[in-house]
């Protein structure tokens, strides 16, 4: 026979909602992979902040002053806060996803919980890029030279990093953005059916 047909009935229901869950994990992780990744620049950016270090352009001028090595210090420490606070968001969140039942993961106070973690987790790392992309700039001026000596190789520099991350976060931000709210209409679509 062709078997119970509610049973079947029952397991397709619950293979979009299994979908759903595994799509939030896989994106939860690849979320701590990459502030993994950018924790690391950040202590690398951090060690670059030494008192005293004469830069490329090797003018006095264009040496940086202790004000870009404070600033780094200070972007670089935010910046890890910001990936930090990201990263345990979906951790916790991945935790949620994976133990809750059926009943609530549909639950609507749950969906608005689950969507506040994941734009915090995702903001929050847009933001540690942001802060991490100005210590580099700093980074920069330390090893190259200055911005206000006018140094070209600096400029390239500074220049091509920003380029780069807008871009990056241009791609990002609204890919995120809409992949959230597409998972939270699914989620909606899921519970209004049943």
């Amino acid at each position: 026979g062709t078997g119970d047909p509610e049973a079947s009935k029952s397991t397709s229901d619950k293979e979009p909602l299994n979908n759903l869950r595994e799509i939030h994990q896989k994106a939860l992780d690849d979320l701590v992979n990459v502030n993994s990744l950018f924790t690391l620049a950040v202590f690398v950016g951090l060690s670059m902040a030494r008192q005293g270090e004469r830069s490329l352009e090797n003018r006095t001028e264009c040496d940086a002053d202790v004000g870009n090595a404070r600033r780094l210090v200070v972007n670089e420490v935010v910046s890890f806060a910001c990936f930090l606070l990201s990263s345990l968001v979906a951790k916790a969140l991945k935790i949620h996803v994976t133990i809750c039942q059926e009943e609530d993961f549909k639950n609507t106070r749950n969906q608005t919980v689950r969507f506040s973690m994941l734009m915090l987790s995702v903001w929050a790392s847009v933001f540690g890029c942001i802060f991490l992309t100005v210590s580099m700039v700093d980074v920069i001026q330390i090893k190259v030279g200055k911005l206000s000596c006018r140094s070209v190789h600096a400029w390239r520099a500074a220049g091509a990093l920003i380029a780069i991350v807008l871009l990056a976060l241009s791609i990002y931000v609204p890919f995120m953005m809409s992949a959230i709210f597409t998972s939270v209409k699914n989620v909606q679509r899921k519970v209004d059916k049943n």
